[in-house]
């Protein structure tokens, strides 16, 4: 597969999971069966610190991870993240041209609050963007997501996780009396995120 055709997913960490984490590693391994992937940590988990950068910083590493992967990839750039990644890269994407955002788990209420709305980058995005939520996800309830859309001029779609958590993850007696596996939901979500992809591909410019 030539560079230039190709999809490059750059991958970002939620607030406590490095991409050394074994959910960033599993769902990494996912994402190299439709494209490239490429991995970041944000300052403060490289220099072994517990507590996030404040969001400017964590945006410039992020804006820096992208310039490093332009430097060797010609071709269409997804920004992808879980929780606070996905947020993060929101952000990123309101000042960079990328083909489209993909948020695992976005991170909609600040500590679980409804009243505190982190809505500001997604009400800004131009970007189309897919957002990955789980039912039982207290940091971004769905109705709230859905008047958050509503007002989104971006194009954007939901992919609903039935019984997921913040990190999409079903509880296995759910899954077995479905007769699901968490296995099966990830193959969904894969599938929602290539088929996203490949309908707003020829829809974006260049990068």
């Amino acid at each position: 597969m030539g560079m230039v055709d190709s999809t490059l997913f750059l991958l970002a960490p939620g607030a406590g999971a490095p991409s050394s984490h074994p959910w960033m590693r599993h769902w990494a391994e996912l994402l190299e069966t439709i494209g490239l992937v490429r991995a970041l940590d944000y300052p403060y988990m490289i220099e072994g610190r517990k507590r996030p950068d404040p969001l400017p910083k964590l945006v410039a590493s992020h804006r820096e991870a992208l310039r490093q992967a332009r430097q060797t990839h010609a071709g269409q750039i997804i920004l992808i993240g879980k929780s606070m990644g996905s947020r993060v890269g929101c952000h990123v994407a309101t000042e960079e041209r990328v083909s489209a955002v993909v948020c695992l788990g976005y991170p909609l209420c600040g500590g679980g609050d409804r009243t505190k709305l982190r809505d500001k980058a997604l009400l800004e995005l131009a970007t189309p963007i897919l957002f990955v939520q789980g039912t039982r996800d207290p940091l971004c309830p769905l109705d709230l997501l859905q008047e958050v859309r509503a007002k989104l001029s971006a194009r954007n779609e939901l992919c609903v996780v039935d019984g997921g958590n913040h990190s999409l993850i079903v509880p296995k007696r759910e899954l077995r009396d479905k007769g699901h596996t968490q296995e099966d939901v990830d193959a969904r979500i894969l599938a929602k995120i290539s088929s996203f992809v490949a309908d707003n591909a020829s829809k974006i410019p260049g990068q």
